[in-house]
């Protein structure tokens, strides 16, 4: 279960986010190492990756694809 929510995502530069928590912590996530995994091979479209929001809690895009927060918090770098 993740502990943390994401409160805001923007776009830094394709394929990194900035990713606001609850906390107001901000984290950089670079989504490289997803891309050429499962369903995540469908944000290499960079005009998809762009429809990316932050829905309950997490970031997540149309088609489903998600992350916990979690990861994104552990795996995100510090702004």
């Amino acid at each position: 279960m993740c502990m943390l929510t994401v409160h805001s995502v923007e776009i830094l530069e394709y394929p990194k986010l900035t990713i606001t928590f609850d906390t107001h912590e901000q984290k950089i996530f670079d989504l490289s190492p997803y891309l050429e995994k499962g369903i995540f091979t469908e944000l290499k479209d960079i005009t998809y990756f762009k429809k990316v929001k932050a829905i309950n809690g997490t970031i997540e895009w149309p088609n489903g694809q998600d992350f916990c927060p979690d990861t994104l918090y552990i795996k995100g770098m510090d702004v």
